[in-house]
């Protein structure tokens, strides 16, 4: 299963060699991707990446939504109880 994370394109630019491609932030990093079948995504667009290559543009409020739920997803792990079986933290066994 693949987790998908919208990301918001904060540059394009195009070359000979690559092609059009875009620089999409992710919040806590850049990436670049290929805009092959995303040709008229413009500057602002939320979009999903997979493969390098930008395949989903987003609405502005569901990838809003999706960033949301991710940082849920995030913080409930953070914060979770240590898994079933795993040793206790004084290193005691059951």
């Amino acid at each position: 299963m693949c987790l998908a994370i919208p990301g918001r394109i904060v540059a394009i630019e195009e070359s000979e060699a690559q092609g059009r491609f875009a620089r999409i932030d992710y919040g806590i990093a850049v990436k670049t991707a290929q805009l092959l079948y995303l040709p008229d995504a413009q500057v602002g667009d939320y979009v999903i990446v997979q493969a390098g290559f930008a395949t989903t543009r987003l609405e502005e409020a569901e990838a809003l939504e999706a960033l949301e739920c991710a940082r849920q997803i995030d913080e409930a792990l953070a914060t979770r109880s240590p898994a079933v079986g795993a040793p206790a933290s004084d290193g005691a066994r059951p």
